[in-house]
């Protein structure tokens, strides 16, 4: 007989936290719009922040986050700085930690990079939260669907030629990925141009094809740009102005044909409202680890749902293959092979889809690579 007390709460505690700084090394520098307006530096590595949690009981989770060209070390120090108020808790209360963590690092701001610095923390509360149900994710949420739609991004960028960017498109198709994104926003309009022609051209008129412009317009280039773009048939148009140019995004989205894509470099969830309040994007694309983890990006697929907005949520694919498939209406994961060599596992891709696998949680384990490029750790304990 059970000796539970009726109607008490399960507990568990949280007895031990440890954070990892990797430095995750790219094959090729990548340039996109902003690196060629002078702007930023071409990537040569990306910052990644690893968490991991166990518990009194026996659980464990895993959390990772990220930062492109500079930042990686200040997040590291701040989640450093907040790792201990995790000590103790019951890992079931996610919402509370969240505002927990927050809040030990309020003085510097409930966004940016405070935020993304407990990103970690609290996808490996989401991840060991599955795990402890035995069940992905993507299924703990509630799927809609056991696959996602996913595109490529990696091959599209501008430093790489047409001919580079063709052959990449081909290779992606190959592999069984369903859609291509290629950059633009070159200084010179008109390479843009013939970059999309050639694309479609070679992929066909029924294949998706979408462009990123990273922010890189103005509102009246925007305008001209999209107006060129339209007979080109495109899945979307990504960040054709300041992503925080929410009425700007508003009006071309209200204007053109062809859906206006933006949010990726959001940070909070506050800034997602506004976005959408102004009718800023016709398909939103938060990311979990930029906007403090799925606790938060939670928040902003509800707002999206109210407002039948589509969803195509930025890089982190081994995570957000799980957040779309729980999305009500069909949605949109970028692919980037990117993180590959970080874990043991790789999402399966066929037929234009990302599977989810049945693995629990989120369904990875770091790699020994992982652990080779880790430049840092720190650990907590009771």
């Amino acid at each position: 007989m059970s000796t539970t007390t009726p109607g008490a709460a399960s507990q568990d505690r949280v007895t031990r936290v440890r954070i990892s700084s990797v430095t995750l090394p790219l094959e090729t520098p990548i340039s996109d719009a902003k690196v060629l307006t002078g702007r930023q530096r071409p990537m040569t590595e990306v910052a990644m922040l690893f968490a991991e949690i166990d518990t009194e009981a026996g659980h464990e989770g895993i959390g990772f986050g990220y930062s492109k060209r500079a930042g990686g070390p200040g997040q590291f120090a701040h989640a450093r700085e907040v790792a201990p108020a995790l000590l103790g808790e019951d890992p079931n209360d996610i919402e509370r930690i969240w505002d927990k963590l927050v809040w030990a690092g309020a003085s510097v701001g409930r966004g940016g990079l405070s935020t993304q610095a407990i990103a970690p923390f609290d996808i490996a509360l989401w991840d060991l939260k599955a795990k402890r149900a035995g069940l992905p994710l993507a299924k703990l949420l509630g799927a809609h669907r056991d696959s996602v739609r996913c595109y490529n991004t990696s091959g599209g960028f501008l430093h790489a030629s047409t001919e580079e960017v063709l052959a990449n498109a081909t290779a992606s198709r190959e592999r069984g990925i369903g859609g291509i994104k290629i950059k633009v926003g070159h200084p010179d309009r008109a390479r843009d141009l013939a970059r999309v022609a050639a694309v479609r051209e070679h992929l066909g008129d029924d294949f998706p094809l979408m462009v990123d412009a990273n922010q890189q317009w103005s509102r009246a280039e925007a305008r001209r740009m999209c107006r060129n773009l339209e007979p080109f048939d495109l899945v979307w148009i990504e960040e054709p102005l300041d992503a925080h140019d929410f009425a700007g995004h508003g009006r071309l989205a209200e204007v053109f044909d062809t859906p206006i894509a933006t949010g990726e470099m959001l940070t909070s969830v506050a800034e997602h409202a506004e976005l959408i309040r102004h009718g800023g994007a016709d398909i939103v694309q938060p990311d979990a680890p930029r906007i403090g983890g799925i606790t938060q990006f939670l928040k902003v697929l509800a707002m999206a749902d109210r407002n039948h907005l589509h969803l195509a949520p930025h890089f982190a694919m081994e995570i957000h293959v799980h957040l779309a498939a729980a999305y009500r209406h069909e949605p949109w994961v970028e692919h980037f092979e990117w993180l590959d060599p970080l874990f043991e596992e790789h999402l399966e891709i066929a037929d234009g889809r990302m599977h989810l696998s049945g693995r629990p949680g989120l369904g990875i384990t770091p790699s020994e690579r992982m652990r080779e490029w880790t430049v840092d750790t720190h650990e907590e304990a009771l």
